[in-house]
């Protein structure tokens, strides 16, 4: 009775009871201190604790590999802190070092030769500066140094990186690099098998039966059962559409073996989506949760084949037939160039037509092979259009904001009240207090944060479908104070996040505000919530632009001109005034009821901007939004 008496978890010693080998080892151990001689546990092994192995302890033991960050522990070490002694990635150098006693630490820039030597830790004899007995203790200047330098954000140029290369330039590396992330445009017969699944993810129930608390089946079976319903509805739509080839598909009823038709279909409905992302609304969160419970290996198991299949890029189609050197080729900036027809005459408009499809032709003819006929060429060709086209009506309208930015407004001084920026906490619904300068400084970050975030959309979908059908990385289905939702880490996505938050940062010169990115928690449960919030930006950015470029031309009526100059003095005055109104209570914290899920930090600031839309009809300038067109933020434009 003796052994069966032990603790679950614990099994004893081979000689007897648990406490046998506590007398005669001594160690210190859960074994030992649950067993009845504790007492005789030896305080050496209590000085010198062994390894932690619960399973919610962790490895305190773990060594950071050689030559990576000591931080994130999976990028290769770029910078030494002298002060600290430690080894980081330029973006964790940052992050850590931003603010306090921290920022004063001597840096060094690691040679190649010193990254590969590296192994995390520098000897202390190396270390040198005053700050090193606060480091080790933990200690910390706690003063906030956004007060003294945000003074210097006011002054900086804006860096705009990874600019497409001028027509005629010399391309290098831009367009490779890109492509590795756009996705191939759907061909016609494609689109057909798209229709089918948007069809009958329509249907479909599968997130009211499966991410709901209920009893019965097992959420695997649950999901096994959905699944398999989904691909017999689609089966019977194919049979419908064209019944000879379904037929020939699914005479046998066997899903296992049409598993390369569904993969197929799905991929289809991933692509499409992430090319156009005011697509698929209501139903690519029901196909994305549906590939992630497949991924789950209980399910692989019961279903006898995967949905999921690496998407098809422009990198990939020309990998595959060795024709990468059409990314290089210095006539593909042509080839994808967008034209323009406002303010230009078509004489212009029609020359620049026939010089891209010349380039198309030319290109096409170079590049193609006996794997890869020029009308492939070609759709990789109008791919990256397509791309170009997506940062034209994504990312531009942030580079238009900045430019009203710096023409109606002063950095550090308004010349009068009208053109002041300053907010105060409680006045006007507004949870931060900034000054006109630190207001400037502040919408001029986070216009430039959202501006590299929607340049590079197509890597960041990438990485989060990448997260989202981990196999590794489970989810778990938590209330999160807007029903249930599948909380589940995004560490790829968060990583990339945080690159492009570094990015924002240099070329702004410091940072004002929190600079927390909310990933897997109750604000951003999961990837797919967080690609969804960042793709509505320009929904916010393109009315308000819109708007204000068609006011001059408004003015040029009569009673719309007498109306704007009884209401705002001027055309300049109505800008200004919606401008203004904009940059104050767009991004003043509001849009929570506390600063951790709104405030300044990173999400927050695109909270706040979704809050002053919700009481765009209360605003005394909302007319002439009605006037230029304006039918709500979630319109066509």
């Amino acid at each position: 009775m003796a052994e069966s008496s032990a603790p679950p978890g614990l099994e004893p010693s081979p000689g007897g009871n648990p406490s046998s080998s506590t007398a005669t080892n001594g160690t210190f151990s859960l074994e030992n201190i649950l067993g009845e001689n504790h007492d005789e546990i030896e305080q050496s092994a209590i000085d010198q604790p062994e390894a932690a192995n619960g399973w919610d302890e962790e490895d305190t033991e773990k060594s950071v590999a050689e030559g990576y960050c000591i931080e994130c522990e999976d990028q290769p070490a770029e910078v030494l802190c002298v002060t600290c002694g430690d080894v980081y990635c330029e973006v964790c150098f940052a992050a850590q070092h931003r603010k306090g006693s921290r920022k004063q630490h001597t840096v060094k820039k690691l040679s190649d030769k010193k990254k590969s030597h590296t192994n995390g830790a520098i000897a202390p004899s190396e270390a040198k500066g005053s700050g090193d007995a606060d480091m080790k203790n933990g200690v910390e200047n706690a003063d906030d140094s956004d007060d003294e330098d945000w003074e210097r954000v006011t002054g900086a140029t804006v860096e705009i990186t990874g600019a497409q290369p001028p027509v005629g330039a010399h391309v290098g590396d831009w367009f490779f690099e890109r492509a590795k992330f756009i996705p191939l445009r759907l061909t016609l017969p494609e689109r057909k098998f798209l229709r089918l699944l948007e069809a009958a993810l329509s249907v479909s129930e599968y997130t009211d039966k499966i991410d709901t608390i209920g009893f019965g089946l097992s959420k695997t079976k649950r999901i096994v059962h959905q699944i398999r319903e989904l691909c017999a509805i689609m089966s019977g739509l194919m049979v419908s559409a064209d019944y000879k080839r379904g037929q020939e598909l699914f005479s046998d009823r066997d899903f296992q073996a049409n598993a390369d038709f569904y993969q197929t279909v799905f991929e289809l409905g991933r692509r499409h989506k992430i090319m156009n992302p005011d697509k698929m609304r209501t139903t690519y969160g029901k196909l994305i949760y549906l590939l992630q419970d497949s991924q789950m290996p209980e399910v692989k198991d019961l279903l006898n084949f995967s949905c999921v299949k690496p998407i098809k890029t422009v990198y990939s189609i020309l990998e595959s037939h060795d024709a990468l050197g059409l990314l290089r080729d210095d006539l593909i900036t042509i080839a994808t160039k967008e034209i323009y027809s406002e303010g230009r005459p078509r004489r212009d408009v029609q020359k620049d037509i026939k010089s891209k499809e010349r380039a198309i032709e030319t290109l096409s003819t170079r590049y193609a092979t006996e794997g890869l006929s020029q009308e492939k060429v070609r759709q990789c060709l109008y791919s990256i259009g397509d791309n170009h086209a997506f940062l034209r009506s994504n990312r531009d309208p942030c580079e238009r904001m900045i430019g009203y930015l710096k023409q109606y407004f002063h950095p550090t001084q308004a010349k009068d009240p009208h053109s002041s920026l300053a907010i105060r906490s409680g006045k006007g619904g507004a949870r931060l207090s900034h000054d006109h300068s630190k207001q400037y400084a502040y919408v001029l970050q986070s216009l430039t944060l959202w501006r590299e975030i929607l340049h590079d959309m197509f890597h960041l979908w990438s990485l989060a479908e990448q997260d989202l059908l981990s196999e590794n990385v489970p989810y778990r289905l938590r209330d999160t104070g807007q029903g249930l939702n599948r909380v589940q880490a995004a560490p790829k996505t968060s990583r990339m996040m945080h690159t492009i938050l570094h990015k924002a940062q240099k070329s702004v010169g410091t940072w004002i505000g929190s600079s927390v990115i909310h990933m897997g928690d109750h604000n951003v449960p999961n990837a797919l919530l967080f690609i969804d919030k960042y793709t509505q930006i320009y929904r916010i950015l393109l009315p308000i632009c819109n708007t204000l470029s068609q006011i001059p031309n408004l003015a040029a009526k009569p009673a719309v001109n007498s109306y704007i100059e009884e209401e705002f003095g001027s055309v300049d005055g109505c800008i200004r005034e919606i401008l203004g109104d904009f940059f104050r209570h767009g991004f003043d914290g509001s849009g929570a009821d506390n600063f951790f899920d709104a405030g300044s930090c990173i999400d927050g600031r695109l909270t706040s901007a979704w809050n002053w839309c919700s009481s765009l009809e209360k605003k005394r300038y909302f007319p002439v939004f009605l006037l230029s067109g304006f039918i709500g933020f979630d319109g066509e434009w």
